[in-house]
């Protein structure tokens, strides 16, 4: 007989539960002191949130509506406002699009989503000292 009730959902974790040690002594993952408060690691930003902020900004500041916008670049509005809220992952064609419209080139596109990618990686960086990825101020893609 089944023990939870017909309407509460039963998850099942693909990933087994991280246990504080394995069995034969070998604990998973870095040791924390016993009451150390949990940080969590910074998030990176999604691709598409930066590629969405940017277009949004750009036809913000040139004070044009999405329908507007919209039908300068051949795509549909509604498809136009995933993109800019990061719901949607637009392909180079798109998004080349889009940037034209805009009076801007897949390249100027791409490149202040970069700015606005490599900003929060500036700002951790430390007086005096430098990263590889603070001293490279150019774009890198990979798929």
């Amino acid at each position: 007989m089944s023990t939870h009730t017909p309407n509460e959902a039963r998850v099942i974790p693909l990933r087994p539960q991280a246990s504080p040690s394995r069995p034969g002594g070998a604990a998973r993952g870095p040791q924390r002191p016993a009451g150390a408060p949990q940080t969590p690691a910074p998030r990176e930003p999604l691709w598409r949130d930066l590629v969405g902020d940017v277009l949004r900004r750009e036809r913000l500041a040139q004070e044009r509506t999405l329908k507007d916008v919209a039908e300068a670049a051949r795509i549909s509005m509604p498809y136009l406002s995933e993109l800019e809220r990061g719901r949607k992952e637009a392909s180079s064609e798109v998004l080349a699009a889009a940037a034209q419209a805009l009076g801007l080139g897949l390249a100027d596109l791409l490149s202040l989503a970069q700015d606005d990618l490599a900003r929060p990686t500036r700002s951790r960086v430390g007086r005096g000292r430098t990263t590889p990825t603070a001293r490279y101020d150019g774009l890198c893609l990979a798929a």
